[in-house]
């Protein structure tokens, strides 16, 4: 009985040493890849070392789909969090409506963003679109969605947000219900207002809720790829092609391996050492939110 006992720990991390090692593996192997210069032209590569990091460096096309992707993820990620909020202050009030709402709420949630996209595509046709077709009394009808770089960005915004603001809001309405209730009862014995309520209690003790969605959200944003691909395919031109989008061109469209693949791992770093700036920031924000429940 003794030696089970012993041999317990091992056995239990077992299956997370295999979920590191499967994840390590390949991740190492692309790593590796970088350092060549594989391509479908070239099966026998040669070792080119970091010179494909200094292509992608020095590539307009690169800044460009860095540009995109930091307007994608930001944009989207702070609509879902007003948007998100908003929803969640409204379904605390535990009204019949509200507690409908919150079963509701999970729908888009519960279809996978590709077929979301694919769905919204089909919306957002200029001639035989629902969009254009309940915009048109209000002589709004006929706008080309997708078509041009702005509204093809903003269209992909928009479904992400269709798609993720519940998330936000679920998170956000946890956080709610989980708010010590006495400091709320002593603003309003003190007469506090809604405003002045929500600005120095509900608000700072809700943060790091809130910022975790926000770095949820802004993770997944900054490597996007089924929505922006299923909606537009990263056109028209370049305007919506992401870093993830890119490195899919480089690597599948245009058969060049290593190069796509060096694309990945610049995004891994900037996906990095995003999620470190805001855990780190996140840590303050609890111990701020600590302070103000005391």
């Amino acid at each position: 009985m003794g030696w089970r006992l012993t041999l317990r720990p091992y056995v239990l991390i077992v299956p997370a040493l295999l979920l590191t090692c499967g994840i390590l593996y390949p991740f190492g192997l692309g790593l590796y890849y970088t350092l060549f210069d594989f391509s479908a032209s070239k099966p026998q590569p040669d070792m080119v070392r970091f010179e494909n990091y200094t292509t992608v460096f020095t590539q307009e096309a690169f800044w460009n789909s860095a540009w995109v992707t930091v307007l994608y993820a930001v944009g989207a990620a702070l609509v879902e969090t007003v948007l998100g909020v908003a929803v969640a202050l409204l379904l605390h009030r535990s009204t019949l409506l509200g507690r409908v709402l919150e079963k509701i709420l999970i729908l888009p949630l519960m279809i996978a963003p590709v077929i979301a996209a694919i769905i919204w595509k089909l919306m957002l046709q200029p001639s035989v679109g629902v969009v254009n077709y309940l915009l048109r009394p209000f002589g709004l009808g006929g706008v080309q969605w997708t078509d041009t770089p702005t509204g093809a960005l903003l269209s992909s915004i928009a479904v992400d947000v269709w798609v993720y603001t519940p998330f936000v809001a679920i998170l956000a309405l946890a956080g709610l219900r989980s708010l010590p209730t006495s400091p709320f009862e002593a603003a309003a014995v003190d007469g506090a207002g809604w405003w002045y309520t929500f600005r120095r209690l509900t608000l700072p003790m809700l943060w790091p809720y809130v910022l975790v969605a926000v770095i949820f959200r802004f993770m997944d944003s900054l490597k996007v790829f089924d929505i922006i691909y299923a909606l537009t395919e990263g056109g028209p031109g370049d305007s919506t092609v992401v870093l993830q989008i890119r490195a899919y061109l480089e690597a599948i469209r245009f058969q060049r391996y290593s190069f796509g693949i060096s694309y990945t791992i610049v995004l891994w770093a900037v996906v990095y050492l995003a999620a470190m700036v805001l855990v780190k920031h996140l840590g303050k924000i609890q111990r701020k939110a600590a302070e103000v429940t005391t």
